[in-house]
């Protein structure tokens, strides 16, 4: 099947509800997860549950979902340059906002600002990936990223399981910590680097293309469910407006009812 064939679904001007749906339902997830975080880490609840592997495949959960569709639907976008351009620069805006306003929680390469990257990145890379057959792609997309899991701490290896170390020299600087590469004094509260993360969102666009063999993007037929259809259509502002919405509630909450 030639590429065109394998893409041309992409120039419909079609919503489908499925997409809209899990990504308000991942949105809803999210809000929940930073609230508890808010509550733990910035209000100092004792909940010790939030630091254990549960809290944590939660957090997974919700930002292996959000790239995955984000890479997914990068095979439907009309135009990425400039979504991609309008994501960064929310990124940019968070990474401001949380220096000024709250520094000791900043967020540094968060993660629109890598999906806004990945987004920038894939346009020229497009021609090159539409040669790869899409199960190849999903597959190596995926084992690429599961190798380059642990990079940030310093190691490549299976996911959690170390196979070797990774020289320091690598670990400089802000440039570096980018990549993935973070300097021992780098910190951010919401930190995606390039790698892995760009080879996650790989696999949803390989994923998308598979999907839409034939012409047709074959997706479970479902109706739109009206809040998290909402949410989904209009994520990126949910997304920038959440988080100081969230705050403001619970720092009410710490006032009135102490």
């Amino acid at each position: 099947m030639n590429v065109k064939s394998e893409t041309e679904y992409t120039n419909v001007s079609t919503r489908y509800p499925f997409l809209d749906n899990l990504r308000g339902m991942t949105l809803l997830s999210m809000i929940l997860y930073h609230a508890v975080w808010d509550m733990v880490y910035i209000f100092g609840a004792p909940w010790g549950w939030f630091r254990s592997q549960g809290a944590y495949l939660w957090q997974q959960s919700i930002c292996w979902t959000f790239i995955l569709l984000s890479g997914f639907c990068q095979g439907l976008a009309r135009r990425p340059v400039k979504n991609g351009l309008k994501v960064f620069g929310a990124g940019l805006l968070v990474t401001a906002a949380t220096l000024i306003f709250m520094p000791a929680e900043r967020v540094v390469f968060g993660v629109l600002t890598l999906i806004g990257s990945c987004m920038l990145l894939l346009v020229p890379m497009r021609r090159i990936l539409d040669c790869i057959p899409s199960v190849m792609g999903c597959i190596a997309g995926f084992l690429l990223f599961a190798l380059f899991k642990g990079i940030n701490g310093g190691w490549l290896g299976f996911f959690d399981i170390p196979l070797f170390r990774l020289p320091g020299w690598l670990y400089a600087n802000l440039c570096t910590a980018y990549l993935g590469f973070p300097a021992g004094d780098f910190y951010s509260t919401d930190y995606f680097s390039l790698i892995p993360w760009f080879f996650l969102y790989l696999t949803g666009y390989f994923i998308c293309r598979l999907l839409g063999q034939g012409g047709k993007l074959r997706l479970p037929v479902q109706n739109p469910l009206p809040v998290f259809s909402f949410m989904g259509r209009n994520s990126l502002i949910i997304y920038l407006l959440h988080q100081p919405l969230v705050y403001g509630v619970l720092l009410c909450g710490t006032v009135f009812f102490p």
